[in-house]
């Protein structure tokens, strides 16, 4: 058993929630129940699944949910970049963002790799 709190990737994973979570307050209400709830539910997914598996018993299913977590980075990247073509936000914000979501993508990838050996 790990402690989320102390891993930097779930740390990451707080904070790029309250990043998306101010983004999307920005968006048309018409998109309320679409690209906004998929976006934060996508977002919060990172760190919840990082933080379930560190609760589980075992390396293997720790890095199960971190794979999961993993998804969750790309479907929000996705998720961004369908923003930026609705023109819900600008260039720099989709590369700044985007760049938040790479670092963590890399730094779950590191935190598998460190279980695999």
């Amino acid at each position: 058993m790990h402690n989320f709190k102390e891993l930097k990737v779930w740390k990451a994973g707080i904070q790029l929630s309250k990043s998306i979570f101010t983004l999307t307050k920005t968006f048309p209400t018409n998109e309320r129940f679409g690209l906004i709830s998929q976006m934060n539910r996508a977002v919060v997914s990172i760190p919840s699944n990082i933080a379930e598996g560190c609760g589980r018993k075992s390396d293997k299913e720790l890095y199960q949910f971190l794979n999961i977590a993993l998804g969750s980075a790309f479907e929000l990247e996705t998720q961004l970049i369908i923003a930026r073509e609705f023109e819900y936000i600008n260039d720099e914000t989709l590369n700044t963002i985007c760049n938040l979501v790479g670092e963590i993508q890399k730094m779950i990838y590191g935190l598998q790799k460190s279980l695999a050996t």
